[in-house]
């Protein structure tokens, strides 16, 4: 069975291509620039080969049919024909209460559409490819695997926010959660490389997107963001955690209406609004080495907030076996890693400094007196999509 992973932006799409009897990656890529006035960008790996050109992309429709094109091209590809590829899934973000592991269909769309508001970054580009790939590719199945859906086994009192009961139940306002591909893999692989199936996991995805989640036995007990994407830990230009009534003071002294001002939250908000230098924690890091006061402030406080979530998931947890750094920061940034476990030697957190300084793959950092393990491991989202998409289709 072969599985084509899709991740969408609103001009860029990502493929990975899995052969889910052995869950061996054959093929990846991506295009970015889709729908421009300037030609895109299209990268592909497969196998030993790699190629890289440029062509104009009128939507993500085309993008997938060029993808299709080179998987099957006669020369390189690996795929004899596209009949091969079972169905693609997409790690999809926010349907409400439809969650979980989901056929495409009008239903779910109307619904991802509804919500476009809460997730105003994700869910417009995904229908919009969505019903362009239903049009352009009718004989192979869209699975939409929701993020949101990692969270349901989230206990009702670290989901539930103290608003009107009317709002939570008739409009769904709770703490969903999400990048729960990347927690749901570093659960399933910590289980493995601490030999514990119930294993207590702290799991620290830290990227442009960043979120924190308390795992026991693979499940989640509670993560930090709540209703939206743009909540919980500072991101790379969204806000985070914020007091909305600071938004009154803010419109009746700006004029600007609610819509601006949120707009500007989620996208000037972040390390970037702290910053002021960029949205890429590299360039703030650089920036802070080299004394910009700003830069070190965005850093202080970005970590000082996964530093207070794993502190709360400790006490959800009652402890925990082991605090993962997962994500382009948190597998490569040795500041941020050293700002979070400082001063948690009371947990039994220590750092090993040594290893702490080596960037990406799967390592076990933490000093030998540490009672706590500290790794960094790679995520990988799109196996989890694929795995998930292919137990759907087998039904």
């Amino acid at each position: 069975m072969k599985i084509l992973v899709a991740n969408l932006g609103s001009t860029s799409f990502k493929y990975r291509l899995f052969d889910m009897e052995t869950e061996e990656q054959l093929a990846r890529g991506g295009i970015d620039r889709i729908g421009e006035d300037a030609d895109s960008n299209c990268d592909v790996e497969i196998g030993t080969h790699s190629s890289e050109q440029q062509q104009r992309i009128s939507d993500h429709a085309a993008a997938v049919q060029m993808c299709l094109d080179q998987l099957t091209d006669p020369e390189f590809g690996c795929l004899e024909s596209v009949d091969e590829v079972t169905a693609i899934g997409f790690k999809a973000v926010f349907a409400g209460k439809l969650s979980g592991i989901r056929l495409v269909n009008d239903k779910l769309l109307e619904a991802m559409e509804n919500l476009a508001d809460v997730a105003p970054a994700h869910n417009p580009p995904y229908v919009r490819a969505m019903r362009q790939l239903q049009a352009s590719f009718p004989n192979i199945p869209l699975v939409a695997a929701l993020e949101t859906a990692f969270h349901e086994t989230i206990p009702a009192k670290y989901r539930t926010y103290a608003i009107p009961s009317e709002w939570t139940e008739k409009y769904e306002v709770r703490r969903w959660g999400f990048h729960g591909a990347s927690h749901r893999y570093i659960g399933t692989r910590m289980a493995q490389l601490l030999d514990n199936d119930d294993a207590k996991i702290i799991s620290c995805h830290l990227g442009g997107s960043s979120s924190v989640c308390a795992m026991r036995g693979g499940e989640s007990q509670s993560t930090s963001m709540g209703m939206t994407p743009q909540s919980g830990l500072p991101q790379n230009n969204r806000v985070g955690d914020f007091d909305p009534f600071a938004l009154r003071l803010v419109k009746r002294l700006t004029g600007k209406d609610y819509d601006e001002l949120l707009d500007e939250l989620s996208s000037q908000g972040g390390l970037l609004g702290i910053s002021g230098v960029s949205n890429d924690c590299r360039d703030i890091e650089e920036a802070a080495a080299n004394g910009n006061g700003k830069a070190q402030l965005a850093i202080d406080v970005y970590a000082a907030d996964i530093k207070r979530y794993a502190g709360q998931y400790l006490a959800v947890l009652n402890g925990a076996d082991a605090i993962v750094f997962t994500g382009g920061i948190g597998e490569n940034s040795d500041v941020i890693r050293t700002k979070v476990c400082e001063e948690m030697t009371y947990a039994g957190i220590v750092l090993h400094a040594e290893k702490n300084q080596q960037r990406g793959g799967e390592r076990l950092i933490s000093a030998d007196e540490s009672k706590v393990q500290i790794w960094t491991v790679p995520t990988n989202e799109e196996l989890v999509v694929a795995r998930q998409t292919a137990e759907l289709v087998e039904c």
